[in-house]
């Protein structure tokens, strides 16, 4: 069994509500400063990880810190990726497979979206899909679909679509699936993606029991479905306890970021992600945009959104996203 760390769950206060709107920004936010925020504690084991109360965009002097020559507060491959799925989806209005692709392939050359167009870092299976589609390939068939290429590179950059996407649970199911398949093809990844946007989807519709719900209703609509519903049951097993060990393995990393959102608010659970070590950028990504969604955008201090780069870069998308949602 997978080992955590001994974050304390805290209790919750009462406070009110977020609006969907901070909601929403919460959630861009929460994303891009968790991935920020991991990105010097990577590939580290979680014994070499600081103590939680010294985990900040510039790590205490004398770790040894991943990307040395990034600047503190930098997002990386996560946020930039998905960036380019927000530019796509308000630009095309729909989710147009081709058209990300081709941003993706412009972040991966050119540094479309990134921070000071500094691309610094690409997962295996998302270089090969690129690859791919550098040479004439179709979008949905780039990503490799081997079961040994269930990275969690699609999960990581997929909550803007639930975000931005107005339509039946159906639908966003199906376009998770297709966004996962550009870089990631199997159908394990295809349905992460699609738990997580239900998830995603229930947070911001407020929901008392947002992930019960999401599996719900995934199982509902995988009735019957001979590929991705067993490996919802017998690979994700979302009716598991959440906890993780922070890899870089799609399951993993799903189970790592719900385990780290039920630690606390926004700061705990970006912090309990990235003290589980490993692929602590993406683990934090992903856990932050629930968390900045759950809480809104004001349970993100202060002191990390003055400090993040590339708002020049974000912030328009931020604009035309919320403008979009409402």
């Amino acid at each position: 069994m997978a080992t955590t760390p001994s974050t304390k769950v805290l209790p919750s206060r009462l406070v009110p509500a977020p609006s969907r709107r901070d909601r929403l920004a919460g959630g861009l936010w929460g994303l891009l400063i968790g991935d920020a925020l991991g990105v010097p504690y990577e590939f580290h084991a979680p014994s070499a990880i600081p103590p939680i109360d010294q985990i900040e965009f510039a790590p205490p002097p004398g770790f040894d810190r991943a990307h040395k020559r990034v600047p503190p507060g930098t997002y990386s491959d996560d946020g930039a990726q998905a960036l380019c799925l927000v530019d796509s989806l308000l630009a095309r209005g729909t989710l147009d497979p081709e058209d990300l692709g081709r941003r993706l392939v412009n972040w991966y050359q050119d540094g479309y979206l990134a921070v000071d167009g500094n691309v610094f870092d690409c997962g295996v299976q998302t270089a090969a899909a690129l690859r791919a589609l550098l040479g004439g390939g179709s979008a949905v068939q780039a990503g490799p679909s081997l079961e040994s290429a269930n990275g969690n590179g699609s999960l990581m950059r997929m909550l803007p679509l639930a975000l931005w996407h107005r339509g039946p649970d159906a639908e966003l199911v199906a376009f998770a699936h297709t966004q996962s398949r550009i870089t990631h093809g199997h159908v394990r990844s295809q349905a992460c993606c699609a738990l997580y946007c239900l998830w995603a989807r229930r947070i911001l519709d407020g929901h008392a029991e947002p992930w019960i719900d999401a599996v719900t209703t995934l199982r509902q609509l995988y009735a019957g479905e001979p590929h991705h519903l067993p490996e919802l049951e017998f690979h994700i097993r979302p009716d598991e306890p959440p906890e993780g060990q922070g890899s870089g393995y799609v399951v993993d990393c799903l189970r790592s970021a719900r385990w780290a959102v039920e630690r606390g608010p926004y700061e705990v659970a970006v912090k309990a992600a990235i003290a589980l070590g490993r692929d602590t950028d993406t683990t934090a990504c992903v856990a932050g945009g629930i968390a900045g969604l759950r809480d809104g955008v004001g349970a993100i201090p202060v002191r990390w959104r003055d400090a993040l780069g590339g708002q020049d870069l974000f912030l328009p998308l931020l604009d035309r996203l919320l403008a979009h949602a409402a």
